[in-house]
């Protein structure tokens, strides 16, 4: 991330103020990519950066879509979206899943992105300008509050987004809101495992996708309150190293990495150690 990083670390418990940090923050991630001096993406779930993409899944979408992807993983591949229907996509950030959707809804179909970041809807917009799609919208808005109407989707995609909500329970029920009776979910998403309290308070492990995640149980259940049947049929465990790199990236290097957990009073080691196992990326589909 860039040093010009927002400093003022917002109250975790104050759903507003974290949703409009997670938006800046993104913002200047967004931006960052631009910088041709990076070598690599500086964004949140970087270290899993398309995941489960393959070569050719990802010929004929714009470039720009690719390198502004912060995904942990691919919610359209195996997803079953035919010709015709209707995708909505929460987060959808640059585009990259949108235009994935867009080629298996083909011209008859529709694709709709919501996003918070206005970065990221100019990013996605010129994307689909330049590519000349014409069955993609994006549309501002939150995914607590969805700009959609009551069943009018056949399928709702996400990439690594909802583990920033801090209404998650809001954002299931309006999942099912949006579903027209018997429409599916396919969506990719960190879940964790009980992390130490000193990972649990920090902003920048928000961001990085862990403090704000919740348990693969807890998900299954929230969805199922908000009448939607759903299981895990992908699951990638994290390793150290890529822990590690995941959250160096997001503050922006090793030393700012080893500050963070020197004012958390843990160090790099016990810091491996209390969270190696218990943070993994999985793919939950299901159907209204």
């Amino acid at each position: 991330m860039s040093q010009n990083r927002v400093e003022q670390n917002p109250d975790l418990n104050n759903p507003d103020a974290l949703r409009a940090a997670v938006a800046e923050r993104y913002a200047e991630a967004v931006i960052n990519v631009n910088d041709a001096a990076a070598t690599t993406q500086q964004s949140c779930c970087s270290v899993s950066k398309l995941a489960g993409y393959d070569d050719a899944q990802l010929d004929g979408v714009p470039e720009q879509a690719v390198t502004s992807s912060f995904g942990c993983g691919n919610p359209v591949a195996f997803a079953g979206i035919e010709p015709g229907q209707t995708v909505l996509d929460l987060g959808s950030g640059a585009g990259i899943d949108l235009f994935l959707a867009a080629k298996a809804v083909g011209p008859t179909g529709r694709v709709i992105g919501v996003d918070m970041t206005d970065e990221m809807i100019a990013r996605a917009r010129a994307n689909i300008a330049a590519s000349g799609a014409k069955n993609i919208e994006v549309r501002k808005g939150v995914i607590e509050k969805l700009p959609v109407e009551n069943g009018s989707v056949d399928w709702v995609i996400s990439n690594c987004v909802i583990n920033l909500s801090p209404e998650k329970p809001r954002v299931f029920s309006e999942i099912a809101r949006v579903l027209a009776p018997g429409g599916q979910i396919s969506i990719s998403d960190i879940v964790v495992d009980e992390l130490p309290e000193w990972a649990m308070r920090s902003f920048d492990l928000y961001c990085a996708c862990l403090a704000g995640a919740i348990s693969e149980r807890d998900y299954l259940a929230g969805l199922e309150a908000a009448g939607l049947e759903a299981k895990v049929t992908d699951r990638l465990v994290y390793d150290a190293p890529q822990l590690a790199a995941l959250v160096q990236e997001e503050l922006g290097g090793a030393e700012a990495l080893e500050k963070m957990l020197a004012d958390a009073g843990v160090s790099l080691t016990q810091a491996a150690a209390s969270i190696q196992g218990r943070v993994w990326s999985a793919r939950f589909v299901g159907s209204k």
